[in-house]
């Protein structure tokens, strides 16, 4: 069944009161087994530490998206400190997770992203958003996007049917320097690129422990111009280098 077919299934599903179940297909992404159903028609604010006890989130309402559209309200924000874990973010996905400040996930989940999984908007360099375990399936674009200031990690966590794992906004009104580290990461195939940084701003990019299944040729770093409110940024080159810091040692194709 196709992702399209298989969302206008799961909608009719939801408006009939149907337990949703996962998408098929995933099994390079383990999910595991919801233990319970919740809809979710406002976004969810987390203060502190919220355990979700590995219930499923879908958005239904305002929250009922899952495509590209720009400007999604998202299923969950987190403030800063808020630590998410032990969710499954189902289908529709709406604009996944935003992150105001430092923030940590693990544990968490997406069955099917919609516009991203989850947004980094911290305002202070010194922040941090810390992704531990969990994965993400059906990115069409992006998994994980960085808007505001800070490092992002990303580590022991599953990918698979994606854009780019990470994207350091390309054309934000305010650009900063925007780093991330990847250590332990399984990517499967089909998918583009793991990171896209832009050179001009300073971001960085390390990697560690990547293992890429089912794709020799997919992309580990994009160099790209970043531009500031309007305008697509231009891809400048790939690789290795300064901005993209990884040998071939830390990559393993499968």
């Amino acid at each position: 069944m196709g992702k399209s077919l298989y969302g206008a299934v799961l909608a009719a599903l939801t408006v009939l009161g149907t337990v949703m179940v996962a998408p098929l297909g995933h099994a390079e992404v383990p999910v595991p087994e919801a233990r319970g159903e919740r809809a979710v028609s406002a976004t969810i604010t987390v203060e502190g530490a919220m355990d979700g006890g590995l219930t499923r989130y879908y958005g239904e309402g305002e929250l009922g998206g899952g495509d590209q559209t720009e400007g999604q309200p998202p299923i969950f924000e987190l403030a800063d400190g808020a630590t998410l874990r032990n969710v499954i973010i189902g289908a529709p996905a709406a604009d996944g997770i935003h992150c105001l400040g430092s923030c940590t996930l693990r544990n968490v989940w997406w069955e099917d992203v919609g516009e991203d999984a989850a947004t980094f908007d911290a305002d202070y360099a010194s922040a941090t958003m810390t992704i531990r375990g969990g994965g993400a399936q059906y990115a069409a674009d992006k998994v994980f996007q960085a808007n505001g200031a800070g490092t992002m990690t990303i580590s022991d966590f599953r990918v698979e049917d994606f854009g780019k794992l990470y994207r350091s906004c390309g054309n934000c009104s305010d650009q900063v320097d925007r780093h991330v580290v990847i250590d332990d990461v399984t990517a499967t195939a089909p998918g583009d690129t793991l990171a896209g940084v832009n050179i001009n701003y300073g971001d960085t990019a390390e990697f560690s422990g990547i293992t890429i299944v089912g794709d020799s040729e997919m992309g580990i770093c994009s160099w790209y111009e970043g531009t500031e409110g309007s305008g697509e940024p231009e891809q400048v080159g790939s690789g290795p280098g300064d901005n993209c810091r990884y040998d071939r040692s830390d990559i393993t194709f499968e």
